[in-house]
């Protein structure tokens, strides 16, 4: 069966924006775009959807999450000004007050507020991989979920690399055409350079798609270019050292392998023009995490300067433990002030504006995860997914432009509609995938058990 969706404005952008637009959808693909009387001609017999004065656009893509703490959102707030305490709160509240259904219910709750903000695809970083993995397939999101490696101590390389290497085999099994496996070494100043080499040629080997955490605050530079810091003082109360590459964060990453593949950086505050040249001769993708970076003080990332440089740079939400909500509408809104407030320009030339943050928003997080081929448009062939976002509110008229409508007045909370590979998942103000009330009750149960 064929469906046609159709609303005051289709926004492709592959290509201009379209008044009186429509998308024609044939099971998992979208099979048309273009003004809503040459597809109606198209598909004579399909059914029409009629969305009104709306803007239908690509799903959203939130390169950058950790869905299974959406529990702890709020929760962290009072160690936000020292991002090791920061740090050390998430990991023992994750693995010592949480049980593996607490972190599927997190997960689960996480992807219902994806859904509803018009988010269709996630890049997940996640501790508890088969947790999330899960929570994507029963909330119908695509995604790749990153699992998650760590080994500061070079004494037990080998341990290490083998608990990866079986946690990724193990994970084999839960991959679906929408929900897929990568691995992702947590950061340079989490696993120490050797284990980073080893599980950096194993995703080659396996065709993994890599993510990290990268030049994102000042203890890791800290730790990577003085081999100091507060990073280097907490390894030595563990009783080990950690081997300095003494060089930026991202010079370490090639230096070991990690740029070979392709890799999705997350943060990337702290890069100088090296850096950002290198990140475009390995045709490594950025997650760009303005509000989580704002929030933890950790800076504001060169976002034109990479842009400039032919960087493939998407938008991502980071967890709501950092950021409190997932809504790329707003991140991309924050992303563009905060880089018109630090007069930033595209060579030169010209500032950021609404297209460029809608760019990022969808098709940008597709560049970024090297799955342009698959969505991250609205064009003939992609899957098919997308969103429509009400143009009509009060705090949205006079809607003169449709993108600087979405991006200046508009966020998750307009969403009308969220398709993704053609099934809607989101419409009618409720998520038709997972029991809603059900899952807000075992969330608020985690989170009397998480602050017991």
């Amino acid at each position: 069966m064929t469906k046609i969706y159709c609303a005051r404005w289709v926004l492709p952008v592959s290509s201009g924006p379209i008044r009186d637009g429509a998308v024609a959808v044939e099971g998992t693909r979208v099979a048309g775009v273009g003004a809503r009387a040459e597809v109606s001609e198209r598909f004579p017999s399909a059914v029409v959807e009629e969305l009104g004065e709306a803007a239908l656009l690509p799903g959203f893509v939130n390169c950058h999450t950790h869905l299974e703490l959406t529990a702890m959102r709020g929760f962290l707030e009072p160690e936000e000004g020292d991002f090791f305490a920061w740090l050390r709160k998430v990991t023992a509240s994750r693995n010592e007050r949480m049980t593996g259904e607490d972190l599927y219910v997190s997960a689960a709750w996480g992807a219902v507020e994806a859904v509803r903000a018009g988010v269709t695809c996630v890049g997940d970083a996640s501790d508890a991989g088969a947790t999330t993995m899960k929570a994507l397939r029963d909330a119908g999101l695509r995604g790749v979920v990153y699992q998650e490696a760590f080994g500061p101590d070079a004494r037990v390389v080998a341990e290490q690399y083998d608990k990866a290497r079986e946690k990724i085999e193990r994970l084999r099994s839960g991959e679906t055409a929408l929900v897929t496996l990568g691995l992702s070494p947590h950061s340079p100043y989490t696993v120490a350079p050797p284990l980073l080499e080893k599980l950096a040629r194993y995703a080659l080997d396996e065709k993994l798609p890599l993510m990290m955490h990268a030049a994102e605050s000042e203890a890791e530079q800290a730790l990577m270019t003085e081999g100091g810091g507060v990073f280097a003082m907490a390894y030595a109360l563990r009783g080990f050292s950690f081997d300095s590459p003494r060089t930026t964060t991202v010079r370490h990453l090639a230096d070991a392998g990690v740029l070979d593949t392709r890799p999705l950086l997350a943060h990337c505050v702290r890069v100088d023009e090296g850096d950002i040249d290198l990140l475009k001769e390995f045709g490594a993708g950025v997650a760009h995490c303005p509000k989580s970076n704002a929030k933890l003080g950790h800076g504001r990332a060169p976002l034109a300067k990479m842009l400039g440089a032919g960087v493939n740079v998407g938008l991502g939400s980071d967890s709501v433990a950092s950021n409190n909500v997932c809504d790329l509408l707003e991140e991309s809104r924050f992303a563009l002030l905060a880089s018109r407030a630090a007069l930033e320009t595209v060579g030169g030339e010209r500032m950021l504006d609404a297209q460029d943050a809608l760019r990022l928003a969808t098709r940008g997080g597709a560049s970024a995860m090297n799955i342009r081929h698959i969505t991250g448009a609205l064009e003939e062939g992609l899957e098919a997914d997308l969103v429509a976002v009400r143009l009509d509110a009060a705090h949205q008229t006079p809607a003169y432009d449709p993108a600087s409508t979405l991006v200046f007045s508009s966020s998750g909370r307009d969403v009308l509609l969220t398709v993704v590979a053609g099934r809607e998942v989101f419409r009618d103000g409720r998520v038709t995938t997972v029991d809603e009330d059900e899952l807000r009750a075992r969330v608020l149960e985690t989170v009397r058990r998480l602050t017991a």
